[in-house]
């Protein structure tokens, strides 16, 4: 191994040990956290006491389309670095986007199937 790579090693883990050991610090020398009535009490835009409940049950489908969307979101990310690289990549890069975007086709199929995407 190259002395540049054991020297970064070195530094990396010892800024490690260092932040944990100031971690430590301030939890043993710093002012004890106290806990009271008041400061556990729920304080929401200025109402102190809210009226009702507020644990406010939402449906599974609102889950679905926003799982669906990052999933979607985040593959069509990968599609970016293809666009700009179409040229370099060749007919092995386009096979490769084909059989991508067909199982995000397939993905979407699937989601309709189930009714993930219906609102009804």
């Amino acid at each position: 191994m190259s002395t540049h790579l054991v020297l970064s090693s070195v530094i990396f883990v010892s800024i490690a040990f260092i932040l944990v050991g100031v971690f430590l610090l301030t939890k043993y020398l710093g002012p004890n956290n106290t806990q009271d009535k008041l400061k556990n009490t729920v304080y929401e835009s200025g109402v102190s006491n809210p009226v009702g409940t507020t644990n406010i049950r939402f449906s599974i489908k609102f889950y679905l389309v926003a799982i669906g969307f990052l999933l979607f979101d985040v593959e069509i990310i990968f599609m970016f670095p293809w666009a700009v690289n179409i040229v370099d990549l060749g007919y092995a890069g386009l096979v490769k986007m084909f059989i991508f975007i067909g199982l995000l086709f397939a993905g979407l199929i699937y989601m309709y199937k189930k009714k993930a995407l219906s609102w009804d």
